[in-house]
């Protein structure tokens, strides 16, 4: 910048004030410094200098945990990071996003990532430690729980809304199943009668299992014999896959309770006969196929989880769903 100025005849600040205030620069002045940069190959004050210099990088974070790709892939993603993004562009502030659940290296790349976002950290309750060596991290909301000593959490009671969903769908079955999420970060893919949901490691998934088991056991179904079907993504391939096991074990299967929409679909598709199935998220799919539901808004709480990071109040989304009756399960 100083051999900038020296080139143009102007002074440092005018330099600066071209850059970073232009109005206040008059247009020969300006032109001045814009010719002597552009012959010197300067292309103007580096961000991350000016990073150092303000002590800001006006960057929210994002731990994702799942693979980068089902940011981009699944609606409910999509919807969950739009909320952020709002926030982010009404308030001037930059995404970063770091993927995990892939390999062994979750944690350094977290802890490699953090010291480029000082506006706070969305995360996943189950991600790995957000602080770097033994500095204190920046505000964390951590989205669908657990509850964690200095962070905040944001969403739905995921228990509750599975136990009502889940009365709706066993309501007359004789052979009910489950098409859960990924227990654990190995991301298994298998078909057990009576998962435990205290050996969950994922909190969603968790709570979620709590809430069928719930429903179950108060329709006098004997959750031990459930056969719970694991996907190991939210994509409907995968569920037509798991479902194709499921009904190999189970021929007789009449009732299933999905985790999201787009597992409940794949169900849908890879079924044979009758069957009452339910999803989860209310997205425009399940409204085209008329499926039984849990409605949420994935997107108002993704804007909640940045304002909180950014240091607002988080509001209280526990009791924010409801359950949605349809044709899939005789609504």
């Amino acid at each position: 910048m100083t051999d900038v100025a020296r080139a143009a005849g102007v002074s440092p600040m005018t330099v600066s004030y071209t850059y970073n205030q232009p109005e206040r620069v008059s247009a020969e002045s300006r032109a001045k410094v814009l010719r002597a940069a552009a012959t010197l190959g300067y292309a103007g004050p580096d961000p991350s200098a000016r990073s150092l210099r303000y002590g800001a990088t006006r960057t929210l974070g994002v731990v994702l945990g799942e693979h980068l790709t089902y940011a981009f892939d699944d609606p409910q993603a999509v919807a969950f990071l739009a909320g952020i993004s709002e926030v982010c562009a009404d308030r001037g502030y930059g995404l970063l996003i770091v993927p995990t659940g892939a390999g062994d290296d979750d944690r350094d790349r977290v802890v490699g990532a953090a010291g480029g976002a000082d506006g706070g950290w969305a995360a996943p309750g189950d991600g790995p430690g957000l602080a770097p060596g033994g500095r204190p991290p920046p505000p964390v909301v951590i989205h669908g729980g657990p509850d964690r000593d200095g962070t905040t959490t944001v969403g739905i009671d995921n228990r509750a809304a599975a136990r009502a969903v889940g009365a709706e769908v066993f309501a007359t079955a004789r052979r009910p199943a489950v098409l859960s999420f990924p227990l654990d970060r190995r991301r298994d893919t298998f078909v057990r009668s009576g998962v435990a949901p205290d050996t969950v490691a994922y909190p969603v998934t968790r709570d979620r299992l709590a809430g069928y088991r719930d429903a179950a056991r108060g329709l006098g179904i004997d959750w031990s014999q459930v056969p719970v079907g694991v996907c190991r993504t939210s994509d409907p391939a995968d569920a037509r896959t798991v479902m194709a096991t499921l009904l190999a074990a189970e021929p007789g299967l009449d009732a299933v309770a999905a985790m999201s929409d787009q597992l409940a679909l794949g169900a849908l598709r890879e079924a044979t006969g009758p069957l009452r199935v339910s999803g989860w998220d209310d997205s425009p799919a399940a409204l085209e196929h008329g499926l039984t539901t849990v409605a949420q808004s994935l997107r108002e709480q993704g804007a909640a989880c940045a304002t909180a990071a950014l240091g607002d109040p988080a509001p209280d989304y526990r009791d924010a769903w409801r359950l949605v009756r349809r044709v899939s399960t005789g609504g």
